[in-house]
């Protein structure tokens, strides 16, 4: 963090030396030195040509989104409209999509629907007896030549127009947690959940964040993409447990079994019962990767008796994973990075994934995959066995609640701590692991999304109450289940009649890419405060947005363990919610 005493001229130093840069990106927390990627590749593995292309791809994404939410005040909307602006804002995603040519097709795409749209407005326009709004740069035409189209967004590097840089900061935040918005709706809307006024909200922010806006004026725009993120979390727990039921506890076996194999990595549910519908009865084991573990607990999916359990780590750690697995991999959403030569003619990528050289399976027809899972050797024996309890999502803890209130009321426990977001591959992240190691034995851990392979290796325990034995980790599931653990502070915010900042429960988080963003501006929504955030601060913000952010919302960067441990189990935390209430308004 040396870099933020130079103040504000540091990133606009940084802007200034990229405009002469082969690409620019700094939307996620590996982004290189923590400040931009600008060489021939960024660590994530995007080429210049593919970022080129996703910055034109965003600039294409707005202008549909402003006229689809202009259209929307004269009474017309368009649902394919609504979700092809979702799957293109996931496919600018970190870890997403890295493949020329699909961004070629999202972009020639994005042409057709912005122009039906800028019809539609104008004759919805004319039928109310209105003239349409003007709307600055709203015309775009698609190039039929790739080199073109690259040459083009190059022009969108972070933009080149002239905005005050707390404002461009401020809207780049605003941006990314769009992008972990449309991922998450993405999820819900496969299961046949969604809202017209999300959608709406969703192209409203899209288009704000194009006009001219005050820093104060920016700065509330990012909580209403917290206020965003809140409802779309809410229908995606909605979604989830409708679909498949709620996550119970449940003992997954984490070591492979003999026979043919297949492997479902990323996030997405729906793929997953696809694969178990579709290969039911054909003598394939399925084992879940990655974020796809929490998949273990719900009832309808863990019905199936040849989802085995699960196989490897977190997603950093897949091509290693990968390489060992004697079978197909099927990529449902983030985070792909480059294959292997060992396993690339053996993962496939789904929905908004892609890869250059890696079959794509662009519907809901699976046999591709299970063709290439008998066709492989599979496992020739079982490996020993090795366990993980899961599934402790709101329903199951709420479930407990009088048993935990009670605890806490009579001392058996002192303190929550949520430990858990994105995994990632820097050393720093041995901090979260340490942290929960030291975490005193009358206090329980919640984690939930990748971040919770950092503690699976670590005997918890339980604490002995009146007879019951309350875990003392407790798995609340994906990135995607991030409202689980709202809804358990929440209720026992409601329990002992406090706010949520007022428990003895502290956030200490981990963040990799855009989903994280769009969780941490949810948080900010509600108010939570005393954030514990790392590896690295998000190297977009500028000193002055991060002073809002520590001024309001007490919003800290990762110490050291001790430090931080003595922080937030002192008073000093709770001190600080109560003597600086949030004042924006919503």
């Amino acid at each position: 963090y040396q870099r933020r005493v130079h103040g504000d001229s540091f990133i606009s130093n940084t802007m200034t030396d990229i405009e002469d840069s082969s690409m620019f990106c700094f939307q996620c927390e590996q982004t290189f030195e923590g400040k931009g990627c600008i060489s021939e590749k960024g660590v994530c593995g995007k080429t210049p040509e593919v970022a080129a292309l996703q910055d034109l791809l965003i600039e294409v994404v707005k202008k549909i989104a402003t006229y689809a939410s202009l259209a929307r005040t004269v009474g017309y909307a368009n649902k394919a409209t609504d979700i092809w602006i979702l799957d293109a804002l996931f496919a600018t995603l970190t870890n997403v999509n890295f493949d020329e040519k699909r961004m070629d097709e999202y972009l020639r795409e994005g042409a057709l629907k912005l122009k039906a749209v800028q019809v539609a407005y104008a004759e919805a326009c004319a039928k109310k007896g209105t003239y349409p709004k003007g709307v600055k740069n709203g015309d775009w035409e698609y190039k039929p030549n790739l080199k073109t189209l690259i040459e083009e967004g190059r022009m969108f590097i972070l933009t080149k127009e002239p905005e005050d840089i707390n404002v461009k900061s401020t809207k780049q935040l605003t941006l990314y947690g769009l992008k972990g918005c449309a991922a998450y709706l993405h999820h819900a809307m496969r299961l046949g959940f969604e809202d017209d006024a999300i959608y709406d909200m969703l192209n409203g922010i899209l288009y704000k964040i194009t006009t001219n806006l005050t820093f104060e004026e920016a700065i509330g725009v990012s909580l209403k993409t917290g206020e965003l993120g809140y409802k779309i979390l809410e229908i995606l727990d909605k979604a989830n447990t409708t679909s498949y039921g709620h996550p119970e506890p449940t003992t997954v076996r984490m070591t492979p079994l003999k026979g043919k194999c297949l492997l479902v990595s990323g996030h997405d549910l729906k793929d997953l019962e696809l694969v178990l519908k579709q290969s039911a009865g054909k003598g394939i084991n399925v084992y879940t990767h990655g974020e796809m573990l929490p998949c273990n607990a719900y009832p309808k999916l863990k019905g199936y008796k040849h989802l085995v359990g699960h196989y490897g780590g977190p997603w950093q750690n897949q091509k290693v994973d990968f390489h060992n697995f004697p079978g197909p991999i099927l990529m449902t959403t983030n985070c792909i990075i480059e294959p292997r030569k060992t396993y690339i003619n053996r993962i496939f990528t789904r929905c908004a994934v892609g890869w250059p050289g890696v079959a794509h399976i662009p519907k809901d027809d699976m046999s591709v995959v299970i063709e290439s899972a008998l066709k492989e050797p599979g496992f020739t024996a079982d490996a020993p066995k090795k366990e993980l309890v899961i599934g402790f999502a709101h329903h199951t803890v709420l479930s407990l609640a009088g048993v935990i209130v009670d605890a806490v009321k009579k001392g058996a426990i002192k303190h929550f701590f949520l430990i858990g977001g994105c995994d990632g591959t820097e050393s720093e992240r041995s901090y979260f692991s340490d942290f929960a190691k030291a975490v005193p034995k009358d206090c329980i851990v919640i984690t939930l999304g990748c971040g919770k392979y950092r503690l699976t290796g670590i005997d918890f325990g339980a604490i002995e109450f009146e007879g019951k034995k309350i875990p003392r980790l407790l798995d609340a599931g994906q990135c995607n289940d991030s409202f689980s653990a709202i809804q358990i502070a929440v209720a026992l915010a409601g329990a002992f009649k406090c706010t949520v900042n007022e428990l003895p429960l502290s956030l200490v988080i981990s963040w990799f890419e855009q989903k994280a963003i769009c969780v941490f501006l949810t948080l900010l929504h509600l108010g939570i405060k005393n954030i514990v955030l790392g590896p690295r601060l998000p190297a977009f913000v500028t000193p002055k947005l991060l002073g809002i952010l520590v001024e309001k919302f007490a919003v800290r960067p990762i110490g050291t363990v001790e430090a931080d441990m003595k922080y937030l189990m002192s008073k000093k935390a709770q001190n600080y919610s109560q003597q600086h209430p949030l004042t924006f308004h919503l």
